[in-house]
């Protein structure tokens, strides 16, 4: 017990900061307690009426925990005088680049499942005159790839329109 006493008063820590970090971890825990039985209570029944796998919800309860427990490390290590404010730039700047490639990923996906649907439905065909409302974008479609269904102007030039439009707007299609 002398060496560890030793040891503290060897790197300036006090007793203080040994019982708040000691509270800090005791509330934490009983903080995440409250917090995974209400995770618990509200997922189990929102998961059973939307369908989600028993798997799933544990792994969002195990997700949450995990961030938290990053934080409580965090404040640990800035309570016992580490600067942190370095670390802080690191998980939030790596929170917004994973919200991002989400983000980017969702625009994808969505752009590839409505030229599938596109493809399947064929509401409309390579040369039909195409117009999106209200926007009044309007060509004869000349092509349609996984991202984008091309429309030709009347002056020539090129619209490129992303498919998951076709099923977010109103469009007009003129056969001749």
């Amino acid at each position: 017990m002398d060496a560890i006493v030793a040891w503290l008063e060897s790197h300036h820590v006090n007793e203080w900061t040994v019982l708040a970090t000691l509270a800090l971890l005791l509330g934490a825990s009983l903080v995440l307690l409250f917090v995974n039985r209400a995770l618990k209570n509200w997922l189990e029944p929102a998961g059973t009426r939307i369908g989600l796998r028993s798997e799933s919800m544990t792994l969002f309860g195990r997700v949450v925990g995990i961030a938290f427990w990053l934080i409580v490390v965090l404040l640990v290590l800035n309570l016992w005088g580490v600067n942190v404010a370095g670390l802080w730039t690191v998980v939030a700047s790596t929170a917004a680049i994973i919200g991002v490639g989400f983000l980017a990923t969702w625009a994808m996906v969505s752009n590839i499942t409505a030229s599938l649907f596109l493809a399947i439905w064929r509401p409309f065909h390579l040369g039909d005159m195409v117009e999106l409302l209200p926007e009044n974008l309007k060509g004869r479609a000349v092509d349609r790839n996984l991202m984008f269904t091309v429309l030709r102007e009347e002056g020539g030039s090129l619209l490129q329109i992303p498919n998951n439009l076709f099923f977010q707007k109103i469009f007009r299609v003129d056969g001749s």
